[in-house]
């Protein structure tokens, strides 16, 4: 029902998540887009396997949207706390072709669908993201892939992704009740937090 899309690096500000980047795969993603509907941007890089890694920020020059931004990006001090803490490489999105299915009886998880210009996307009322983050974003592409042509390959594959968590057989029973097709790996944790294993031109490297 649910695949991995992409992972999301949630920065304060763009200029800091592409020098995180950078200094955890050494590699510079180039400029992505801006969301005008969202007043958001990003930077974006592939993956391999129709998978890519996003970094997203507030962008300071669009217009806010008439409801909460995704992301938690309305709350940057909570974004700062997130980032201060080394939690850097903080969400994830899962796309599905039959969004309103997922999200019956699910709205206190993702939230509820917000129609988009290119697709619908699950945001909770305030924007935050789904159990804090151990629960996926959902998007749905009205049955059109995302195209990988608009986004940099340079030479990055993802080989593993994990989630630690204080709960890991919760999240865990989660993923597998919602069919999720390279679901990140649930181990325990004192807190939440991401890593991922990427394989670069420069060798294995960890994005946290």
């Amino acid at each position: 029902m649910l695949k991995l899309d992409h992972l999301s690096v949630i920065a304060p500000t763009l200029i800091e998540g592409v020098a995180h980047v950078r200094s955890c795969l050494d590699i510079d993603v180039p400029f992505g887009q801006r969301h005008d509907y969202m007043g958001t941007h990003n930077h974006l890089l592939q993956l391999g396997a129709s998978v890519y890694m996003e970094i997203v920020a507030l962008d300071p020059e669009g217009t806010p949207p008439d409801r909460a931004r995704w992301f938690g990006l309305d709350d940057q001090k909570a974004v700062k706390a997130d980032w201060d803490a080394g939690r850097r490489l903080r969400g994830w999105v899962a796309r599905t072709d039959v969004i309103d299915a997922v999200l019956a009886g699910r709205q206190d998880i993702f939230g509820r669908k917000v129609s988009l210009p290119s697709f619908e996307f699950a945001i909770p009322d305030d924007g935050a993201l789904p159990l804090g983050g151990a629960a996926p974003s959902v998007i749905d592409r009205r049955g059109k892939p995302r195209s990988m042509a608009t986004i940099a390959d340079l030479g990055a594959r993802l080989r593993s992704f994990t989630l630690e968590h204080p709960d890991p057989a919760a999240i865990a029973a989660l993923y597998r009740d919602l069919g999720i097709e390279r679901a990140p790996a649930v181990v325990p944790g004192s807190s939440l937090r991401y890593r991922a294993q990427i394989e670069t031109p420069a060798g294995m490297k960890e994005l946290v």
